[in-house]
């Protein structure tokens, strides 16, 4: 079964040149069953499968986070699938996160609030002969005591949520 692995993010990435300083990352991989997608593509088909409970547990983000005037994200499946990925800009909104890098084999998505700035990447390699392996990392840098508060219970359930997300990348076509 093609399941997402828990790994380090790949070598010679650009989000390996956020990593210093990180208060967390994290980065799981799987195996594309669709080779021909973009990494913004990958990215788009595996927010698109979120599970339920995903966006529920966004939404109760969000209701709790306002009490102390952080963002209302909304939900992690909140896109538009039919969006053609070049038009997509550096600044446009995908979901909950903004995009900051696109290119085919590496998009750079994230957010930056008043408690922490976070940066997630999806990340394909390709190699003749093998299976497209799409890595996506997460790096967060604190910025105050808020950050480090809001990150103890985000760290577990980060551990939960991305490989749940990720198992679309890597899910037969339907």
């Amino acid at each position: 079964m093609n399941t997402p692995t828990e790994t380090i993010p790949p070598a010679g990435s650009r989000i390996a040149n956020r990593l210093d300083g990180a208060d967390f990352c994290d980065a799981w991989a799987i195996d594309a069953t669709d080779p021909s997608l973009s990494a913004l593509r990958q990215f788009l088909k595996a927010v698109q499968a979120t599970p339920r409970w995903v966006d529920a547990c966004m939404s109760l983000r969000n209701r709790a986070v306002q009490l102390v005037g952080l963002k209302n994200l909304g939900e992690l499946s909140e896109i538009n699938p039919a969006k053609p990925d070049a038009d997509y800009r550096p600044g446009d909104r995908v979901g909950i996160f903004t995009l900051f890098e696109n290119t085919p084999d590496e998009v750079l998505l994230g957010d930056r609030d008043k408690h922490l700035d976070v940066v997630l990447s999806v990340h394909c390699a390709r190699s003749a002969g093998q299976p497209v392996r799409v890595t996506v990392t997460t790096v967060v840098h604190t910025k105050n005591r808020l950050g480090r508060l809001y990150m103890l219970p985000v760290k577990p359930m980060h551990r939960l949520i991305s490989p749940s997300v990720l198992r679309a990348i890597g899910a037969p076509a339907q």
